[in-house]
């Protein structure tokens, strides 16, 4: 299949190539005609095949030496540019600019934790939880920096204190399960 992929960009760039050669008919020396269409050839042959081909998320692919946050205008993007940073150095590519409205985190990868694909440094939570919703939900969650909201994410039609062990915590469950229903998170537990 990789094979056709390229003889198809190779067949597209010749023929670029001999079409633009034959518009420029001008009677002049065809050697640079020729050295074009051989770049033409060359580099259609190395271009990469698109990453969605590979089941890679599209993007634009990274400069070398370059942060994809000093590439591409993240604002609004919900990640932190750590993560993006490092998605781009993990596949090459800086990944496309997601909009508040799409699910956030990174797409889990088989087999690997989340806190050993996506660096976690200040998140609040631990290995365990974090690990656990990527297990959950297939997706990493977005890096919780110290100044949000901490706490568990609530489980859609779960009560936090059957979520959550809030042994030792003061508050009453009923206010536990209240600030959950409210925020969709359940609170981190409160010591006495």
């Amino acid at each position: 299949m990789r094979t056709r992929k390229i003889s198809a960009l190779t067949m597209t760039a010749v023929a670029l190539s001999l079409a633009l050669t034959a518009c420029n008919n001008d009677g002049g020396d065809n050697a640079s005609s020729s050295a074009s269409s051989s770049s033409a050839t060359a580099t259609a042959a190395s271009t990469p095949q698109s990453d969605t081909a590979e089941g890679k998320s599209s993007g634009t692919p990274a400069e070398s030496g370059t942060k994809c946050t000093d590439q591409v205008d993240y604002a609004g993007d919900s990640r932190s540019n750590a993560e993006i940073n490092s998605v781009g150095e993990d596949t090459g590519t800086c990944p496309p600019v997601k909009s508040s409205d799409e699910a956030s985190g990174t797409p889990k990868d088989p087999g690997t934790k989340c806190t050993d694909q996506v660096d976690y440094a200040g998140d609040s939570r631990s290995n365990a939880e974090i690990n656990s919703i990527g297990e959950d939900t297939g997706t990493c969650p977005p890096v919780q920096s110290s100044d949000e909201a901490s706490g568990t994410p609530k489980d859609p039609g779960t009560k936090c204190t059957d979520q959550v062990d809030y042994a030792g915590d003061s508050r009453s469950n009923a206010e536990i399960n209240s600030i959950g229903e409210d925020t969709g998170t359940c609170p981190p537990v409160k010591q006495k």
